[in-house]
C-alpha cells in the first residue's frame, strides 16, 4: 500500500510540470481556425437572486457551437452557441419542470447566441458583444471573456480552447417574468459559462 501511495504522489509531481509545459495562454501561440464546442466539457451555468437574500444556481448541460478562431487578431473571432433548453437542471425536479414549461421546451427547444464583435481588453481576456435570442425574442447580451489556454489534448492529440465567460442579463428583457413567483427573485440573471472548444480536422 506504501509503495503504491508513493507511486501515485510520484507520478502527480512527475507529471504536473510536463502538463503545466503544454498550455499557452498566449493566443498567438496556438492555431487559428475553426473549433467545435465540446459538449462535455462546456456549461452554461446561471443563477438569480432568491428573496434578496442567497443565490439559486441552475444549469443547462448540452452545449453546441463552432469558434472560428482567430489567434493574431482575436478581435476577429466569431462565436455561435446552441443551448439544448431541455437540458436544463436545477435543484429541484418540480422547478426543472416548470422551468421547462416556461421556456416552452417543445416549441422552443433551443436558445442561440452569436457573437457581433470582440474587444480585445488584455492580454488574455476580451469582452464578446451578441445577440442571445431566447423563445422569439433576440436581445443584446455582453460577455466578459477570460482565455484561459489551449494545448493539445491527451486525449485525441487534437488542439483545444478554454474559455471562462460572465455576464449578466434581465429576465423581463426575454418575457421571462409572467410567473407567480416572479416577485421573489432578481430580474437580473448572472451567467457563468466554462467552454473547452476542440479543433475540427
Amino acid at each position: 500500500m506504501r509503495n503504491l501511495a508513493f507511486a501515485v504522489i510520484a507520478l502527480a509531481l512527475f507529471a504536473a510540470p510536463a502538463t503545466s509545459q503544454t498550455i499557452s495562454k498566449d493566443p498567438a501561440q496556438v492555431p487559428s481556425g475553426t473549433y467545435a464546442a465540446n459538449e462535455g466539457h462546456t456549461q452554461v451555468l446561471f443563477s438569480v437572486r432568491h428573496l434578496g437574500l442567497t443565490d439559486y444556481h441552475g444549469r443547462f448541460d448540452k452545449i453546441s457551437g463552432t469558434l472560428a478562431f482567430d489567434s493574431k487578431q482575436p478581435e476577429r473571432s466569431t462565436v455561435s452557441i446552441t443551448i439544448d433548453t431541455t437540458s436544463l437542471d436545477t435543484t429541484s425536479e418540480k422547478l426543472n419542470n416548470d422551468l421547462k414549461t416556461i421556456f416552452r421546451v417543445q416549441q422552443y427547444p433551443a436558445m442561440t447566441f452569436k457573437s457581433t464583435s470582440v474587444t480585445r481588453t488584455g492580454p488574455d481576456t476580451g469582452r464578446i458583444n451578441g445577440m442571445l435570442t431566447i423563445q422569439d425574442v433576440t436581445k443584446p447580451v455582453i460577455l466578459d471573456v477570460t482565455f484561459n489556454g489551449g494545448g493539445k489534448s491527451p486525449m485525441g492529440g487534437g488542439y483545444s480552447l478554454g474559455f471562462h465567460a460572465a455576464g449578466i442579463l434581465r429576465r423581463s428583457d426575454f418575457g421571462i417574468d409572467k410567473m407567480f413567483w416572479n416577485r421573489f427573485v432578481s430580474d437580473e440573471v448572472a451567467l457563468t459559462i466554462e467552454a473547452e472548444f476542440d479543433q475540427k480536422s
